[in-house]
């Protein structure tokens, strides 16, 4: 049984695991120590988490355990676009990918920032990711990119 629900704030450690999976690894590609989380530009998504007024997170449970999480910030992030933007960070474990719960969070993350006032969410995607396709989906359109990423945007 799936179910979808607010991240308790005794939950938050959850949140480093959740960026690690979140890191998008080439098919063939060795995937790096799970020490990088610690880095600062990967440490901001999820240090002091639940003090910042966009600080939102939905988990996915099945069986009692968290398998996946959408989470937004306002950050200085690779997504950063500007101050009243939130960015978005979503992960599944590999065992519950491309089952539509990634799909799910991000629509139900969505509708959160829309009801909380924001006018738009961003993120930062790697151009080979499969992901970009879900994020299109749920609407999110390319509004700039570097030589690796996309910068993508949603209008609520």
């Amino acid at each position: 049984m799936l179910t979808y629900r607010p991240l308790q704030p005794s939950e938050t450690e959850l949140l480093k695991t959740f960026i690690y999976e979140a890191i998008f690894i080439p098919e063939g590609v060795e995937p790096p120590p799970f020490d990088i989380i610690f880095r600062p530009e990967i440490a901001i998504y999820y240090e002091g988490f639940g003090e910042g007024k966009a600080d939102f997170c939905i988990v996915a449970e099945a069986d009692g355990k968290v398998v996946g999480a959408a989470w937004t910030r306002i950050m200085n992030d690779y997504g950063h676009v500007d101050d009243q933007t939130p960015s978005f960070a979503i992960s599944l474990l590999k065992d519950f990918r491309n089952q539509g719960i990634g799909t799910e969070l991000m629509r139900r993350m969505l509708q959160l920032l829309k009801n909380q006032g924001y006018k738009q969410a961003s993120l930062a995607v790697q151009k080979a990711n499969y992901a970009v396709r879900m994020y299109k989906k749920v609407g999110f359109e390319i509004v700039d990119q570097n030589d690796e990423e996309f910068i993508m945007v949603c209008k609520l």
